[in-house]
C-alpha cells in the first residue's frame, strides 16, 4: 500500500537531482520520486548517497553485498530488487546471494548483522574487516549499512512500489 506517492517524473526538479546526475537526464525511479516530495532533504541525502555509491572507495562487491544484507534483514523489496542488479554487475555470484538470504556466517553478513543489532562491531569482526578494508573503507562500510537501513525504513514505511519493469529478483516477502 502506497502511503506517499512518488512525485511524477514530468514534475521532477532537475536542480534538486544535480548531486546525483551532474546535469544528465536519468530515467524514472520511484525512489527518487519519493525523495522529491521533500526537495531539501532529497538534495542533502543524494549528495551523501552519491558519495557512498559513486565516489567512495569501498569495493563495489562489498558495498552491494552489505546493502543486500540490510535489504534482506529489513524485508525491503525495493532496495533488494534495485541493488540485486548492481550486485550482479559488480560480480556477486548466486552462491553469495544465497549466503545473504540465509544469513550465512560470513564476515560481511556478521558485520552487517552486528551493526543492525547492536550499532557496533565487536573487536573480532572489526579486525576481520580491517584485514580487507582500509580506514576510509571501514568508515564507508559503517555509513553504507546505516544509510541503507534508513532507506529501507523509509521505503517500507511509505509503501514504495518497484519501478516499472524491475523484477523483484526472487525476493520472498514471507
Amino acid at each position: 500500500m502506497t502511503r506517499l506517492p512518488p512525485v511524477p517524473y514530468e514534475d521532477w526538479d532537475a536542480e534538486v537531482l544535480r548531486p546525483l546526475t551532474g546535469g544528465r537526464t536519468i530515467p524514472p525511479s520511484n525512489a527518487l520520486g519519493l525523495l522529491l516530495n521533500h526537495p531539501h532533504l532529497a538534495r542533502a541525502f543524494l549528495t551523501f548517497s552519491t558519495q557512498l555509491v559513486y565516489r567512495g572507495t569501498l569495493p563495489a562487491r562489498t558495498r552491494e553485498l552489505a546493502v543486500l544484507r540490510v535489504a534482506w534483514r529489513r524485508r525491503c523489496r525495493y532496495e533488494w530488487a534495485h541493488h540485486l542488479l548492481m550486485a550482479r554487475q559488480a560480480g556477486v555470484t548466486e552462491e553469495e546471494l544465497e549466503q545473504v538470504r540465509q544469513g550465512a556466517d560470513t564476515p560481511l553478513n556478521r558485520a552487517v548483522d552486528e551493526l543492525e543489532t547492536t550499532s557496533t562491531l565487536c573487536d573480532e569482526t572489526y579486525a576481520e574487516l580491517a584485514k580487507e578494508l582500509d580506514e576510509r573503507q571501514l568508515m564507508e562500510f559503517v555509513f553504507t549499512v546505516g544509510a541503507y537501513a534508513m532507506q529501507a525504513m523509509a521505503y517500507n514505511t511509505f509503501g514504495l512500489e518497484l519501478d516499472e519493469g524491475l523484477p523483484d529478483g526472487g525476493f520472498d516477502e514471507t
